[in-house]
């Protein structure tokens, strides 16, 4: 993307990460997806996508060499989907994003989908589509990005798209550790497949009461192939975090502790394994809202 300061900047959103408290793997459902009952809860680490207007086609680019800037990343395919709902002829053109990455990728924070979130919701804006035709666009995207639109503490049912917001946990802090390695979402539930899935027996309707302690169905299968997702929860557990596991797919895990200091002590005693580690907090859904779209 040109950085002419005479190009004019749109908007510039952020994209927050999100963990997992609580990640359930229900069984597999007839139509082949995996009914999930997750509670997902933002954190302060974030991405952030510039919108500037330019002349000519619509341009992504990422200062992440390893983050795709083409139609296989979400934000693009969200440009056309956008464009398209506001009747316009062709292809996305006149706008460029330039996506600044922090959150990694291949990790199970959920960056590609709030990514998508943060531009479904700039380009509706810019380009003058409805809230909820947006959002509609948002979950034909993936089974994360809804939740984006919320942010906060929610649980999550069916894909972990049927969402249901819930009151705020106690703030935290948070010490991420990113092993050298990624998983893909794909490999995880494959991997579960093939460890004794279960079918889907049904479920009631409506949430009951989620838990909140740090539980993930899908780390003991991606831990099976990976030791050091093991190895990591442990060393948190050790280092005092109050929860500790995987979130998501993985590769990341998470620790939760009371105070700052306490989180950065036990930061510095992971990194001595040589995993690097982010220490962060957790973000409420006011907070979330108001800081997307600046």
């Amino acid at each position: 993307m040109s950085t002419n300061p005479g190009t004019r900047l749109l908007a510039r959103t952020h994209a927050f990460a999100k963990i997992n408290r609580s990640l359930e793997v229900l069984g597999v459902r007839p139509d082949g997806f995996h009914e999930l009952r997750t509670v997902f809860q933002s954190i302060a680490l974030h991405d952030t996508l510039a919108i500037r207007a330019v002349h000519g086609e619509f341009q992504l680019i990422c200062d992440d060499p390893a983050c795709p800037a083409d139609r296989s990343n979400l934000i693009w395919r969200a440009a056309e989907r956008v464009w398209k709902a506001a009747g316009r002829p062709g292809a996305p053109r006149d706008v460029s994003i330039q996506l600044t990455k922090r959150i990694p990728l291949q990790a199970g924070l959920g960056g590609g989908s709030s990514d998508a979130a943060a531009a479904l919701r700039a380009f509706g804006r810019l380009w003058r589509v409805k809230p909820d035709r947006v959002r509609a666009i948002g979950s034909s995207l993936g089974a994360d990005v809804p939740y984006f639109f919320e942010g906060g503490t929610a649980l999550g049912l069916d894909r972990g798209d049927l969402l249901f917001p819930l009151v705020d946990a106690p703030r935290a802090w948070v010490v991420l550790v990113i092993p050298s390695f990624g998983v893909s979402t794909k490999d995880a539930f494959a991997w579960w497949d093939r460890d004794g899935a279960r079918p889907f027996q049904g479920r009631d309707r409506g949430p009951k009461r989620p838990a909140l302690q740090a539980t993930n169905d899908l780390q003991g299968v991606v831990a099976k192939r990976h030791p050091e997702i093991g190895r990591l929860v442990r060393a948190l557990e050790r280092a005092g975090a109050r929860h500790a596991a995987m979130t998501g797919a993985g590769s990341a895990v998470f620790g939760l502790f009371s105070t700052r200091p306490e989180a950065q002590r036990a930061a510095s005693l992971v990194s001595k394994r040589g995993s690097r580690t982010i220490i962060t907090r957790t973000v409420d859904r006011a907070a979330c809202q108001a800081l997307a779209v600046t």
